[in-house]
């Protein structure tokens, strides 16, 4: 069975260069004391900090980027733009109406990136 997520996951986008950290709010608590994640636990900047330099083809800024490098391949900012929720999530396991994260979920991001958790959290709850 997946873990829980919960607050200070570890995630990985797979267009940015080094991964960030999951801030889901403190009303989001079960048993284990660390505020859990549901599938809407997906905004930019809040809950998911920006990756360190993007090199998703289909970025804006990595496109200006390369355009002023004169065509060389550039990283550039990596806020990531969310076309939808957490999926699948664990729709057994229900947080404040919504199903909880589980590290089986992935984000998707407009650009084309995919964004998974490479670490939950918390390792004491596992969802079915």
């Amino acid at each position: 069975m997946p873990m829980l997520i919960a607050t200070g996951a570890v995630l990985q986008c797979s267009f940015g260069a080094a991964p960030s950290a999951l801030t889901v709010p403190p009303a989001n608590r079960i048993m284990s004391g660390t505020p859990s994640a549901t599938i809407m636990d997906n905004s930019p900047g809040a809950k998911i900090p920006p990756f360190v330099m993007c090199t998703a083809p289909a970025n804006p800024t990595v496109i200006a980027a390369t355009a002023a490098a004169l065509g060389t391949p550039t990283p550039g900012a990596c806020v990531p733009v969310l076309v939808a929720p957490w999926a699948p999530g664990a729709l057994t396991v229900m947080i404040g109406g919504m199903p909880a994260l589980d590290a089986n979920s992935k984000l998707m991001c407009a650009y084309g990136g995919v964004i998974q958790i490479a670490s939950p959290g918390e390792f004491t709850v596992q969802v079915p």
